[in-house]
């Protein structure tokens, strides 16, 4: 990052951090000091714009989304592109997404897509599509490999079923805990695509892939799981450095499988859980049955936040920044081969990520 180093940054954004939520992610490719390959971008993730009537749409949650814009657009130093990692909409809705994209509009610089399941299972994408184009591609910026996949995806025979309309079926895939849903996955078509197009690239070059769902299996009863996931590191794993950024999950976790990093973004709507405890304004989120251990799961705000990534040696470490909670890195640790929570409490202590259920 030129200009300023990792303690001047990082002393700046704890003072931007106390002055509120920034929901929003910075993150740097640093190939070592002065090297004209560093370079930085911005992540916006899970807005789920969700339309009421006419012009209305629920506050705090477009609020969220017009403040990580307003952030990003002050970012110094100024982002390559911006990533936005799905979750556009709640519900899917063209007047969600527009408005989604009438607020992301106001974005200074180039921005990638990714596509979640509430964008897409109302008209299996029809519209996000019409409005953004493909739902997955690659491309290189400064001798890194990006790549972009459609990882919420499910079994022909589900998505196709006899649904009374469309919005029977994204009502479903909406809920946190779907008993009548169908598991994310990535799919044979998009994989063979993938193989193609990491086939021209060299086992040296960084990737970094972004996805909506995790690309691994973390919790399947939350569709916190990709069903092909090891089908999908399988083509991921000639390579020397795999950095995989998702979202989908509204709260931070790390994973280390094999050469592959996985990362959560936070999101700007709400954090998973939320907790049916919060009485302060009506909710409109679905019902909770089961809840996870967080850092704090009484603050609605937990996982709304901010996060520095910085891929320095290949293996990320991340700097979040929470709003009155404690501010945490993750770091990857190279005698345990594995990122671990070096700042908010004790690795041997806290629950690990879920690997398989």
């Amino acid at each position: 990052m030129s200009g300023m180093n990792r303690r001047d940054f990082l002393k700046k954004a704890s003072v931007l951090a106390a002055a509120g939520t920034l929901p929003i992610s910075l993150v740097e490719l640093a190939f070592g000091k002065g090297d004209p390959r560093n370079f930085t971008f911005a992540f916006i993730s899970d807005s789920h714009i969700t339309h009421i009537k006419g012009r209305e749409f629920v506050r705090n949650w477009d609020r969220g989304l017009i403040r990580a814009v307003a952030e990003t657009n002050l970012l110094d130093p100024k982002p390559d592109f911006i990533v936005y990692g799905g979750d556009i909409a709640q519900l899917g809705k063209p007047e969600e997404i527009d408005h989604g994209l009438e607020l992301l509009s106001g974005l200074r610089g180039k921005v990638h897509f990714v596509m979640g399941e509430h964008d897409y299972y109302v008209d299996l994408g029809d519209y996000w599509r019409k409005q953004l184009g493909p739902d997955h591609y690659s491309f290189d910026h400064k001798g890194v490999h990006f790549v972009v996949l459609n990882s919420i995806l499910t079994h022909d025979e589900w998505m196709h079923r006899d649904w009374p309309d469309g919005m029977a079926r994204m009502k479903e895939m909406a809920r946190l805990d779907n008993p009548n849903g169908s598991p994310f996955m990535v799919g044979e078509a998009q994989r063979k695509w993938l193989a193609g197009d990491l086939a021209k690239v060299s086992h040296d070059t960084p990737v970094v892939v972004f996805s909506h769902s995790p690309l691994q299996k973390i919790y399947k009863g939350w569709n916190f799981w990709t069903e092909d996931a090891e089908q999908v590191q399988a083509l991921l794993k000639p390579f020397r450095k795999v950095t995989v950024i998702y979202g989908h999950v509204h709260q931070i976790q790390y994973n280390q499988i094999g050469n592959i990093s996985f990362h959560s973004v936070m999101a700007t709507a709400w954090p998973w859980p939320y907790p049916s405890t919060y009485r302060q304004a009506p909710s409109h989120l679905a019902k909770l049955t089961v809840p996870m251990n967080r850092a704090d799961p009484f603050f609605e705000r937990d996982a709304t936040g901010w996060q520095w990534i910085d891929v320095h040696s290949g293996h990320v470490d991340l700097h979040y920044f929470l709003p009155n909670n404690t501010n945490r890195t993750v770091a990857f640790d190279e005698q345990l081969g594995h990122p671990v929570d070096t700042r908010y409490q004790d690795p041997a202590k806290r629950i690990p990520p879920q690997e398989h259920y």
